[in-house]
């Protein structure tokens, strides 16, 4: 494996990035420092700390910062739902 790119929780990750900020273009302009900007920080959240714990080097700093992406992941649904 060549690096946090290549990890398949990252691409999936990713992919729902690149979803939902188009979805909330059409989102209310009254939540675009509120609701909007929460969940784009959210789901950047999600995608970094699978990167940075990676990137780390060590088993139990990955494990650290992929439990905070499940958290920022359980953050996005909510806000989705």
């Amino acid at each position: 494996m060549k690096g946090y790119q290549d990890l398949i929780v990252w691409q999936r990750a990713y992919e729902l990035t690149l979803k939902v900020y188009p979805c909330t273009t059409s989102w209310p302009n009254h939540e675009q420092f509120g609701l909007t900007s929460q969940i784009h920080r959210a789901c950047d959240s999600v995608i970094g700390n699978i990167a940075e714990g990676y990137s780390r080097g060590s088993k139990k700093e990955y494990l650290h910062h992929l439990r905070y992406a499940k958290g920022s992941l359980a953050e996005v649904e909510t806000y989705i739902i």
